[in-house]
Order: structure tokens, then C-alpha cells, then sequence
């Protein structure tokens, strides 16, 4: 079953843009080998940043969805149980980190990051982040 609360993410994802692609060090660099340096731009270390605390919150919300779709009859025990077993709450999660950090303009990054802030229950955050692609 996919679970209701990534459908946030996944709405941005696919509408933000395709994979990212790392600057690289050209060669001549004065980097010395073998020292990793962060190359991404600071909208993009603030992306990172709100998908890396967004994906747990979704998850739990995922969860809740779950717990409430089991209660109304829609799912079963067994359905919930497996839906949220804490391997695939943690896969769920990865993976929408992995679907967050696309290409998003500073508007879409400041999206993500007031839902975060100003959003504490399931419902208002999956709804502020409704807004992701508004004004595209």
C-alpha cells in the first residue's frame, strides 16, 4: 500500500525537475586528493536540510494515516502491521529524502522549510506543502 503522506513529496518531486548533477573539481584543482569539499549551493545545503527532517515527520504521519485506515475498516490488522513494520517506515523515509532533493527554486526550499517550522499536526503540514508548486 503506498502510504497517503508521501503523496507531499512525491507531488513536488516529480513537478521540481530531474536529477542533480555535482559540480566537480576540474583538474589543477588546489584541492588536495582525497579531501571531499561540499559543492552544493547554499539553496541546495537548505533543501537538504528540510528533506532530512521533512521524510521522518511524513513517516509518522504515514504511520498515523495507517492507524486510522485500520480503525475505520479500510485496512486490516495484518495490512497495518505490515505497512508500518519500522523496516519499511525506515525505507519510506530514505526514499523520501532521495524524492525530496530535486532541482527546487528558493521558494519551493522556503516552502518546505515554513511547513517544517510552522506545522506540528499531519494535516496542516500535508496541506502547506500542497503549496509546493504554487506561483511555479
Amino acid at each position: 500500500m503506498v502510504m497517503r503522506s508521501f503523496v507531499a513529496i512525491a507531488l513536488f518531486a516529480a513537478a521540481c525537475g530531474g536529477k542533480q548533477t555535482p559540480k566537480g573539481n576540474g583538474e589543477g584543482s588546489a584541492d588536495p586528493v582525497g579531501v571531499v569539499q561540499d559543492t552544493r549551493s547554499p539553496i541546495e545545503k537548505r533543501r537538504d536540510v528540510a528533506c532530512d527532517e521533512l521524510a521522518p515527520r511524513l513517516s509518522t504521519c504515514a504511520v498515523e494515516d495507517a492507524k486510522a485506515d485500520q480503525a475505520s475498516g479500510k485496512i486490516s490488522k495484518a495490512e497495518l502491521d505490515k505497512d508500518t513494520a519500522p523496516e519499511i517506515v525506515k525505507k519510506n523515509t530514505e526514499e523520501a529524502k532521495k524524492a525530496c532533493k530535486v532541482e527546487m527554486s528558493s521558494r519551493q526550499v522556503r516552502v518546505l522549510e515554513v511547513c517544517m517550522k510552522e506545522e506540528t499536526e499531519c494535516g496542516p503540514l500535508q496541506d502547506c506543502l500542497g503549496h509546493i508548486n504554487d506561483g511555479k
